[in-house]
């Protein structure tokens, strides 16, 4: 496509196309909002463009501020000092490592020579400072220049590859030889002081390198985080799709793009993936980091201890080729896929390899999950302070970010953990220093305790054990700490513990190498009793004879160590009390009762990503309505009002290619009001795939039913299909041109206003949001935006380019109530026809279709 820059106001937007007026509007006031430090709210139909009006906008602003900044960074290193008048502009344009100015506050009364003096050395240490950030600048984009201009990766990886191929056909002819010698003669024991005659095991610089971390490399020390843009969607195609648009965009080709992802996505170590599991596959890269690493600690530290057996290390984790791979990514635009094959051919991981890139990155791809947790941004290396923040496909923001900072735990998991943890105390607690068994004994306390609230037994089996007491029960953080007795326990501190002691691995490693153990050993004689214990907690899996896997779907992965789960909602009892809830859910046995903690406050933990970043823009195809994201989410985090921007389009399609209809009344002028008490209807009954991999499956029937309609002679006319807002159907899946000329909403997708955790949602809101002049209260308004939020979702997505054309029928008389028109999104409120009656909605249905069907 060829690149056809446009300038509004003022502004140049590359693009590869002539864009909408619309693309135009937006990209104007995304460059705004990034420039004023905004937190933007953005709605663009799908449809319209928003991925690459998102691109263009951000990066032209991108580009801009990166040309101010060096311009400002070469006047002052021409000038060797700071002008007094642009003092106060600084921390606007430099680099988070360039924020201190010499503008600082001096204590009242100092003498003048001092102040003097001190802004002089701050001059001196920032001009400084701008010299070793233009260095590593230089150095960067000069190796980057000459990976783009030859095949430096690949001869690289491949010496190293043929090296270490070489190296390990060596050293399996030295164990050979090693084992064929001591076959034919046995060792004799090394005299006194002979063991230092011995070879340790060697290790290369690199392999050292590796270990204490890509920092301490003398030649390459830790780059400044450049200011960048982080983009964020919900999943891992999205984020895909949108990577292929800057490929196809103009700046395609010179911007420092970085795709992040899970391990279980990155991965390229076919022992580790095997694992199945996500949590398993991440144990077992840092227990295999650790154990490399404790080795070497070990070795260094008493060379004369005889060396053990240890968990192989990934050979993918070398610092050599970690370094090729880091700025091979660095170089040109790619996915995951492609930076999982890219990997491979490097022989370099590429999770730590993408990680490694994100200082220099310009933009940082990568989920939202992994964006809107902080010990997971913490642990990723995504540093906000000063930068840009995307987050598209917002529309569930505040359900993401509930979803991840709430836990449940079932009665089992806790005797579970009770059970493997106090087994692992008593093989090793004569092993262990006082503090770890204090923590350990408080752990084991709080799991006892847990379950006795739940009405249950610890040391009974949960299967067979029925609570007298059922029900669900909600409490406040504070009563339920008191309800359980544990209110004496610090939980700020047993949560240090466990992300600092790493217990829950450990206690994986153990109950992965004796989980297994049938028949006790001299050296086991309780590991017996242990997997007896296992086998009773999941019969199913210790009796039941393993059959076929059904055909398009995956084994189950193995389960980790329940405790890893139940750190999560010790970590949630650490919240404010004001701003969750423990759900005690009580269901007749112990195995089937839960704990749950309900997140209510969520802009807790996005008041941290406002606050650090220099801008927010939160964009979807259908925002409305958007209430929710000023209330709930930034006025809660204490976003000021003046801060933050709403941004709103209409469709590209003609005014005429779409038909909303809201009919009232049925055929036999029934009033059609699909309530909750009226559910129970034969014709309120549906059906939808049980299993998610077979909804690929009706999709590829259902369209390929739609494409006999077109054959001559068929007696196919049409495709009906019907699915449940909120099923597996909901989201994510596009029916574009005649896959989707019709959208029937059947009733109010309300949410079910029976639930706990949605009344005690409710509750919250009315105590905490304040109630206008005229509004129902916070809480009803809640309901009737998720409802509409769902709506808007299902509705939305029949209409997927300029010249599609689709009919939306809302069916149900609440639909012509102004309140709730008002929450649908504008390009379809304002062309929403209410038909009382049945006659001239079919009318107006068969009209539009007739016209619309028609060859141009």
């Amino acid at each position: 496509m060829a690149n056809k820059t446009q300038e509004v106001g003022g502004i140049h937007f590359p693009f590869p196309f002539t864009p909408y007026s619309i693309q135009k509007d937006f990209m104007a006031e995304l460059y705004r909002v990034l420039e004023a430090g905004k937190i933007g709210i953005f709605e663009s139909p799908t449809g319209t463009g928003k991925s690459l009006s998102l691109i263009c906008g951000a990066l032209s602003w991108l580009r801009d501020f990166e040309q101010r900044k060096h311009q400002e960074e070469a006047r002052l290193l021409e000038t060797g000092t700071v002008p007094l008048s642009d003092r106060k502009e600084q921390p606007l344009s430099l680099s988070s490592s360039c924020k201190e100015t010499p503008d600082t506050p001096r204590p009242a009364g100092e003498p003048d020579w001092v102040t003097q003096f001190v802004q002089k050395k701050e001059e001196r240490d920032l001009v400084d400072r701008l010299k070793e950030e233009q260095v590593r600048r230089k150095k960067r984009e000069e190796r980057l220049r000459q990976i783009r201009h030859n095949a430096q990766l690949k001869y690289a990886a491949k010496r190293v590859r043929q090296e270490e191929e070489e190296m390990e056909r060596l050293l399996c002819l030295s164990r050979e030889m090693l084992a064929a010698g001591a076959e034919a003669e046995p060792q004799e024991p090394l005299a006194s002081g002979e063991e230092e005659l011995v070879l340790a095991e060697y290790e290369s610089d690199e392999e050292k390198g590796a270990a204490r971390g890509v920092d301490e490399d003398e030649d390459d020390p830790e780059e400044e985080h450049v200011t960048k843009i982080y983009y964020c969607s919900r999943t891992h195609s999205q984020l895909a799709q949108f990577v292929h648009e800057v490929q196809r965009s103009p700046f395609g080709k010179d911007t420092r793009l970085v795709s992040l992802g899970s391990r279980q996505n990155l991965c390229i170590n076919d022992d580790v993936k095997t694992l199945g599991s996500a949590q398993l596959i991440s144990d077992r890269c840092v227990e295999m980091q650790r154990s490399k690493h404790e080795r070497n600690r070990a070795e260094e530290e008493k060379p004369k201890r005889r060396r053990q057996e240890h968990r192989a290390a990934c050979p993918f984790y070398s610092y050599e080729q970690l370094q090729l791979l880091r700025d091979q990514v660095l170089v040109g635009v790619k996915d995951i896929e492609q930076l999982v094959a890219l990997g491979k051919e490097a022989r370099a991981c590429p999770y730590y390899g993408s990680r490694f890139a994100i200082p220099a990155a310009q933009l940082v791809v990568l989920p939202y999950q992994m964006l809107l947790h902080a010990a997971t941004r913490q642990a990723a290396g995504i540093r906000l302070q000063g930068q840009v923040v995307l987050i598209d496909e917002a529309h569930n923001l505040i359900d993401t970010i509930t979803g991840i900072h709430s836990a449940e735990v079932s009665g089992s998991q806790f005797c579970q953990a009770h059970s493997q943890l106090l087994q692992y105390m008593e093989r090793y607690g004569k092993r262990l220093k006082a503090k770890n068994l204090m923590y350990i004994k408080q752990i084991l306390y709080l799991l006892e305790k847990f379950v006795t609230v739940l009405g249950g037994n610890i040391k009974q089996n949960p299967n067979t054990q029925s609570l007298s007491q059922t029900g669900t029960e909600l409490k406040t953080i504070n009563d339920f700490l008191f309800e359980s007795q544990i209110d004496n326990i610090n939980l700020f501190k047993v949560r240090r513990y466990c992300e600092r002691s790493m217990i829950s691995r450990k206690l994986f490693g153990f109950t992965e190498r004796y989980g297994t153990v049938l028949t006790p050993s001299r050296e086991q004689p309780r590991l017996a009793g242990f997997q007896h214990f296992l086998q009773t907690l999941q019969p199913t899996v210790a009796e039941t004879p393993v059959g076929p896997v059904e055909e398009g779907e995956a084994r189950l992965p193995r389960p980790a160590s329940p405790l890893m789960h139940i750190e999560s909602f010790l970590a949630a009892l650490t919240t404010a009390n004001q701003d969750g809830r423990v759900i005690l859910s009580r269901q007749g046995s112990l195995c089937q009762s839960s704990l749950k903690f309900l997140l209510l406050n969520p802009a807790v933990h996005f008041a941290q990503v406002v606050k650090e970043c220099r801008a927010v823009v939160i964009a979807g195809g259908t925002m409305q309505p958007v209430s929710d994201f000023r209330e709930q989410l930034l006025a809660c985090a204490g976003v000021e009002a003046e801060r933050v921007v709403e941004f709103s389009c209409g469709h590209v399609i003609p005014p005429d290619n779409i038909l909303p209809l809201v009919i009232c009344s049925g055929p036999s002028s029934q009033q059609l009001e699909f309530t909750y008490q009226k559910r129970e209807l034969p014709q309120m009954i549906f059906q939808e795939p049980k299993k998610a991999n077979q909804v690929e499956q009706v999709l590829a029937e259902y369209s390929r039913c739609i494409k006999c309609c077109g054959q001559a002679g068929g007696t196919v006319t049409g495709a009906l299909l019907l699915s449940v807002v909120g099923g597996k159907m909901s989201e994510g899946i596009n029916f574009s041109d005649n896959l989707g000329r019709c959208v029937v909403m059947v009733g109010m997708p309300y949410p079910n206003i029976r639930s706990p955790e949605l009344q005690e949602k409710m509750a919250y809101l009315d105590q905490t949001l304040p109630r206008g002049p005229g509004q129902p209260p916070p809480g009803k308004a809640l309901v009737e935006n998720l409802c509409m939020k769902a709506v808007n979702q299902s509705i939305g997505r029949a209409i997927r380019h300029q010249k599609d054309f689709a009919s939306i029928v809302l069916l149900d008389q609440r639909y012509a109530r102004p309140p709730i028109l008002g929450k649908l999104p504008a390009w379809i409120r304002d062309r929403v026809e209410v038909k009382a009656t049945f006659g001239p909605a079919f009318a107006a249905m068969r009209k539009f279709h007739r016209e619309k069907s028609v060859p141009s």
